[in-house]
């Protein structure tokens, strides 16, 4: 192993924060699953169903949902995802219940996901309801009776809400998941996004794999597809912002080789050592890009374009003009040394640059 190379993961921005204060919050599937059962529930006890329904939050905070009854014992609660850009946002999470002999099951109805993989912390062919929600409405339920039930849950259209999340990746067939650690949606929040990298580099760990690949977005995800096609969907995560994360989630897990694809951007600043990415928590080093140029015999527009700007698209961009391809190369030998260093040197990382359309790989280390 080379020298160590000092690697940061930036904390979130004063801006990004300020940001995130002024936007609404919303409800997770885990919260209005508790809600639409618990309703359910109450119709089945009671023999009216109710127009609105009060559940507690892990936090011991409680809040109220409008019900909509469906047929007999069947309540739908419409999800709010609040100002967060989520998929299942107006989603209709729908609970039926009916009594049931020995103890309470939780079922998936059409457009619930299924468990088809190890690594999730869940049984296979268990229903694609975490453990935090699966508590909440086990504790619903138990507000309204000690009667033993039988609740399944279904979320219209929700199969093809799953296809814009990684769940089918996951091992999780037929719908969404009922999520959620603390009942509310933080509009952007980087903890979910950050967990679910995580989980997603457990499932691939599970399946006795040994290579995670690490996109940073769809572009760079197809590219990462075609170049690594020998390798099933359950080892590329498209990591985002989150590089330093997975690379230290995979060599905890037991990975052997991570492999890393994005643009110039994302690796400039990798070279850097910054393994938290977002543009708001660390900016491109012009400082770098010179010092790389200059060490690489570029030609002068291209040293010149290395403080031209505070992007590294004008850099990449007059390299590829000039012919001068060794810049980039020298960029993805740097940012693969951070981030064997930043694995603790327990994993070896390749890093290939693919231009701004995804479709090619214009350097490589």
């Amino acid at each position: 192993m080379g020298p160590r190379v000092r690697t940061s993961e930036p904390a979130l921005s004063e801006v990004v924060a300020a940001r995130r204060r002024g936007l609404r919050t919303g409800w997770t599937t885990g919260t209005c699953a508790s809600a639409a059962a618990k309703a359910a529930a109450q119709w089945l006890v009671t023999g009216e169903p109710p127009s609105r329904i009060e559940v507690a939050l892990p936090s011991g905070r409680r809040v109220s949902f409008a019900v909509e009854a469906e047929a007999a014992h069947r309540c739908a609660v419409v999800k709010d995802a609040g100002d967060d850009p989520d998929c299942t946002n107006g989603a209709r999470i729908t609970a039926e219940v009916a009594p049931a002999p020995g103890s309470t099951q939780l079922l998936a109805g059409p457009g619930v996901g299924v468990i088809t993989l190890p690594g999730l912390g869940l049984p296979v062919g268990a229903p694609a309801i975490n453990p935090v929600p699966r508590r909440m409405i086990l504790a619903a339920l138990a507000e309204v009776t000690d009667r033993p039930l039988t609740v399944t849950f279904s979320v219209p259209g929700g199969e093809a809400m799953a296809a814009e999340t990684t769940n089918e990746r996951l091992g999780i067939v037929g719908g969404i998941s009922l999520l959620g650690t603390t009942g509310v949606v933080r509009p952007f929040s980087t903890a979910a996004y950050r967990a679910s990298v995580v989980q997603q580099v457990d499932v691939a760990a599970a399946q006795g794999q040994h290579t995670m690949v690490l996109a940073t977005g769809h572009r760079s995800e197809k590219a990462a597809f075609r170049l690594r096609s020998d390798l099933p969907p359950v080892c590329f995560v498209e990591v985002g912002d989150f590089t330093g994360i997975a690379l230290r989630r995979a060599a905890a897990a037991g990975m052997e080789r991570a492999v890393f694809v994005g643009m110039a951007g994302k690796i400039s600043k990798l070279a850097a050592g910054v393994m938290m990415t977002h543009f708001h928590r660390s900016e491109v080093d012009s400082s770098l890009l010179d010092e790389v140029a200059r060490a690489s015999g570029a030609p002068r527009p291209v040293v010149e374009a290395a403080t031209a700007t505070n992007t590294a698209r004008h850099f990449f961009e007059v390299c590829m003009e000039t012919g001068h391809v060794e810049s980039l190369q020298e960029l993805c030998r740097r940012a693969r040394a951070a981030c064997v260093s930043h694995a603790g040197g327990r994993l070896a990382v390749e890093v290939h640059m693919v231009d701004f359309e995804g479709e090619e790989v214009v350097a490589s280390a």
